[in-house]
């Protein structure tokens, strides 16, 4: 296939006779129309995502089955599981979001990530909201809002890799990361620290501080 500068050259040293001019302008359009090159498309839009494998195993203690529960035994709590897979977003990014609601409520979550004005927020607030629907419909939760997030974590997804075109004909490589959120709502009120050791108080610090100097020795002394 004819470059448009080659169709250029050669029209200028044909005749000016209408039939070569009619027939070169004719393949320079048709070189124009037909692309010769594909580099300019990323390879995000020729990736078909169905032919990855999502992680599904998280959905699986959905289908576990508990023996009953004897008289005098503590109420066990519902919980159910939700995910979302493979989305365009960074795990970096989508950690520090999933981070934020754990150990929230979920009308607590709910409302936090609305005013976060990030893409991650969103697809966290749309996962507690779905998960919260099914654990009212499925899991027979009565109250939809005597719920909490006891899990919400992300792990990385697919990495497709895409070329980005640089000047004097070098190339750079563009990675698009995805990601899949997990999440996991139980039923009943949060616990008051969710992390543990729970964080001291300031007399608690106070008193460790003083021990520290107490406990202090000099360094080649009797």
């Amino acid at each position: 296939m004819q470059s448009i500068r080659q169709c250029v050259k050669q029209l200028a040293s044909y005749s000016k006779s209408a039939i070569n001019r009619t027939s070169i302008l004719s393949s320079a359009t048709n070189f124009a129309r037909t692309p010769t090159c594909n580099i300019h498309i990323s390879a995000i839009c020729r990736t078909d995502l169905r032919n990855y494998k999502t992680p599904n195993r998280f959905l699986n203690y959905n289908k576990t089955i508990f023996p009953p529960q004897k008289p005098g035994e503590e109420r066990r709590p519902a919980y159910v599981c939700h995910m979302k897979p493979n989305i365009k977003y960074s795990p970096k990014k989508m950690w520090y979001i999933a981070g934020f609601v754990r150990g929230m409520t979920v009308d607590e979550a709910v409302k936090q990530l609305s005013f976060m004005y990030r893409k991650g927020a969103a697809i966290a607030k749309e996962v507690i909201l779905e998960a919260q629907r099914l654990a009212v419909e499925e899991h027979n939760v009565e109250f939809k809002s005597n719920l909490w997030v006891a899990e919400s974590f992300c792990t990385k997804g697919i990495v497709i890799k895409g070329l980005r075109r640089h000047a004097r004909a070098r190339r750079g490589v563009v990675h698009y990361r995805y990601c899949h959120y997990f999440v996991r709502l139980e039923e009943g009120p949060p616990p008051k620290h969710y992390y543990l050791p729970h964080p001291k108080t300031g007399e608690e610090l106070l008193n460790n501080w003083m021990e520290q100097l107490h406990m202090r020795k000099i360094p080649n002394s009797l």
